[in-house]
């Protein structure tokens, strides 16, 4: 889907015309709702107001590939990450690495590599505590803590924010203003480690502008991402970050 945006609800939209849509996913993103279920709606409104005003996108092909996003958890790993931004850098493919704080500390040059590669890095908390479970304070240590950490690494600030098993604080909303990314489908490799039911749960399963989850800390997961990028881009795929996916 075509022009897919997203603002934090306390940010103004200078569209009248899609107020009530930008309302809607605003709300949703503030009870850690699945971010891509209010952009749809909002894309939809934004189509339907370019369509009655007779807008018309200059210079844009006729045909365009299809996009997803491939986004990693928990890294860096100090094995397998590397072997899968070699894989990336050999397929030309942008990736998502949400990093866990406590791994950006023991492995900073590894975060410099991701960041050197052109893929976007994203905060997976601290610890892969369930934030919703902690006092606000604790959760937001978590997630201001790695923001730090990751500055410190690239002097760049995450913008985006997986939260471990996908559940946010609700309180978080007044004191982190950060986008909350989920997923479409969950390859669930940390849990077989296993390179064909990886592989076959994507293929059976994503669609144009989806979000893969996957993790970069196995050696199943490096091997399956690489099956996985050849196999979608002779289907007519494209890989993208996650901020290309959401806002271009």
């Amino acid at each position: 889907m075509k022009g897919k945006k997203v603002w934090k609800k306390f940010l103004a939209f200078d569209l009248c015309c899609a107020c009530m849509a930008f309302g809607m996913v605003a709300a949703g993103i503030g009870k850690g709702a699945r971010l891509k279920q209010g952009l749809q709606t909002a894309a939809r409104s934004l189509d339907a107001a370019e369509q009655a005003s007779g807008a018309a996108r200059e210079g844009s092909p006729s045909s365009e590939k299809k996009r997803v996003a491939l986004t990693f958890d928990d890294g860096p790993n100090p094995q397998y990450t590397p072997e899968m931004l070699d894989a990336l850098e050999e397929r030309g493919v942008k990736a998502t690495f949400f990093l866990l704080g406590q791994e950006v500390e023991k492995y900073p040059e590894i975060v410099k590599e991701i960041q050197e590669g052109g893929h976007l890095i994203g905060n997976h908390s601290y610890k892969h505590e369930q934030l919703s479970k902690l006092p606000m304070e604790q959760a937001c240590s978590q997630v201001s803590r790695t923001n730090e950490l990751i500055y410190g690494i690239t002097g760049v600030y995450p913008s985006y924010l997986r939260p471990p098993f996908g559940d946010w604080h609700e309180e978080l909303d007044n004191e982190v203003n950060m986008v909350e990314v989920l997923w479409d489908v969950d390859t669930l490799d940390w849990s077989s480690q296993n390179h064909v039911k990886i592989v076959n749960k994507v293929l059976k399963n994503v669609q144009e502008d989806d979000i893969i989850l996957m993790h970069d800390g196995y050696e199943a997961s490096v091997t399956a991402a690489i099956e996985i990028i050849d196999t979608l881009k002779k289907q007519g795929y494209e890989f993208v970050t996650v901020d290309e996916l959401l806002f271009d």
